[in-house]
Formats: C-alpha cells, structure tokens, sequence
C-alpha cells in the first residue's frame, strides 16, 4: 500500500495479491516482468513491462540497480513490527503455530528446503519459519494448488539431496497426493513430512466462519485415518504429536533418521483462525488483524 514501486516478477496479479485491484498499490510504480507478453496489462497494467526470462531480467536489473537510502523505511518497520507483533497464545492445547515455530531449531544451521500444501498450515509457516540464507521456501501462492507439498519435497530432495526437506501439510490437501508417500519411500528420500491436522479444512472454514455467517459446509475431516498407520502401510517411519511436550521429543528422533521418508502427526486445536487476512474484494488498509467482534 505505501511502497513507490512493484517489481513483480512472473505474477500473474491474482487476487491473493491484489484483493481489491482499483485500491493496489495507487502511489506506487509497477514494474511486470513476464515471459509470456500475454500477461502484459491483464489484470493490472504497468509503468513498464518486460518480456523477458525471469533469471537473465534480474541478472541485468542487478547491474545496474543501486542501493538507495532505506533507513527510513526499515525503522518504520520495526515501528510495525513493535505495534503488532507476532505471538501466539502458549496456553491450552497443542497449537499449530508452537509445532511450525519449533522447526527453528532443527533448520537454522543447515540447508534446508521447506515446502507447504495449501491452506491455514502454509500461512502459518510463511509466519513463523524464521528464513536463512541458506534456506529455500517453495509454496504454491498464486495457484493454491492443494496437494502441492508432498510432491514438491520429492522434487526438492531429488534436486538438491545434500539438503534438508521438510514438507508442512494439513491434513486436507496431504489426502490429495498421499500416494506419492510410495515414490518416496521407493526412493528411501529422507523428507520428513508434517502433517498440521485440525480435521478441517481449514482456510474454508476460516472464510465460512468470519463472511457467512459460520455456516460451514463440507470442510469437516473428522474422518481423517489414523496417519501413523496409514505411513506403516508405506513402510513409512511415522511419528506422533498429541501435545506440546511431545515436540522436542519427535523432532529429536525424527530429524535424527535419514533412511527414508518419516511423517510426522501433529493433532492441533481444530477451530484455529489465522491472521492478518485480507478479506474478499477489500483492499489493504481494510485487513483483518483479528477476528471482527460479533
């Protein structure tokens, strides 16, 4: 909302960008790199687009880009950061925000690739997955393919095996694309695969709760298998998560075993909202920072 340019680099400007496109980025110069010139001023149009290949468009912006003052910007930042901090509660149950945030401890000195599915769970990780240098984040953003990422740390871990995979999924889209739990276990990948269950769908439910008036339909998954059973049919090492102490304790032993794929089961507190959220047709300034009062 307040930024002077958008360089946007392969986006296809979709509404999980832009939530009210007559409210994006009205001061701000857009710049749009694409491959396809198809893209060129179809949702949003730009000062400047350039049809180019993604790597060879930034290698050249990077010659001749120089570094600009940002002192002020980045203390307002920190002014942002200060007046609405990340938290979570650390009462109650086992809450899906504790198990993501706990995966610091096992990623922050090593290469490490982290994949997401679809939903709640890939918010939360873009939160709390605190990023290195040495880390990658790959995610399905624009697309909200559900099912992505499971598959997506097979490719991953064939890539790059000298590196930590870890895939965070919900337990909706990980039933999409469980089968594949076969390739990695024929290829004794070492992924390790968490599976964040609320046995809902959770970003619908979300949605349904907060715009229509919680009407919910078709989101509940208390049919969920018992997921530690259904990896052992695989011949797959699976661990459980019941609650907060038992974190440190799967993570230890399965962060620790690199014969294969391990799935770990991480039952949370089921009517979780996340936030902020930028609601349907609305523009930024108009984003939830918490549940609306009834």
């Amino acid at each position: 909302r307040d930024c002077d340019l958008i360089i946007a680099v392969g986006s296809r400007w979709d509404d999980r960008i832009l939530g009210n496109p007559a409210k994006f980025g009205l001061h701000a110069k857009k710049i749009h790199v694409d491959i396809d010139p198809s893209e060129n001023a179809k949702l949003v149009k730009p000062d400047v687009f350039i049809q180019a290949d993604a790597r060879r468009c930034l290698d050249e912006l990077n010659v001749i880009a120089s570094a600009g003052d940002t002192r002020a910007w980045l203390e307002q930042i920190k002014k942002n950061k200060r007046r609405y901090p990340l938290s979570y509660r650390k009462q109650g149950g086992l809450r899906p925000e504790q198990v993501i945030d706990s995966l610091n401890d096992y990623i922050a000195s090593r290469k490490a690739i982290i994949t997401t599915d679809v939903g709640q769970h890939q918010m939360w990780a873009a939160q709390y997955i605190r990023m290195q240098e040495n880390n990658m984040f790959v995610s399905s953003g624009g697309a909200g393919t559900m099912g992505f990422g499971m598959p997506a740390a097979i490719g991953a871990q064939f890539a790059h095996p000298d590196h930590l995979v870890v895939a965070i999924v919900g337990d909706g889209g990980f039933q999409m694309t469980l089968c594949e739990l076969a390739t990695a276990q024929l290829h004794k990948l070492p992924i390790k695969v968490i599976i964040i269950d609320n046995k809902y769908l959770g970003m619908v439910r979300q949605w349904q709760e907060l715009f229509v008036d919680n009407r919910l339909s078709g989101v509940d998954l208390k049919g969920n298998p018992d997921f530690i059973k259904l990896a052992a049919s695989y011949g797959v090492k699976g661990f459980h998560i019941r609650r907060k102490a038992d974190i440190r304790k799967v993570y230890d032993q399965a962060f620790a075993y690199n014969e294969g794929p391990v799935v770990i089961w991480a039952e949370v507190e089921r009517a979780m909202n996340v936030f902020p959220m930028l609601p349907p047709g609305k523009g930024y300034e108009d984003m939830l920072l918490e549940a609306p009062s009834q």
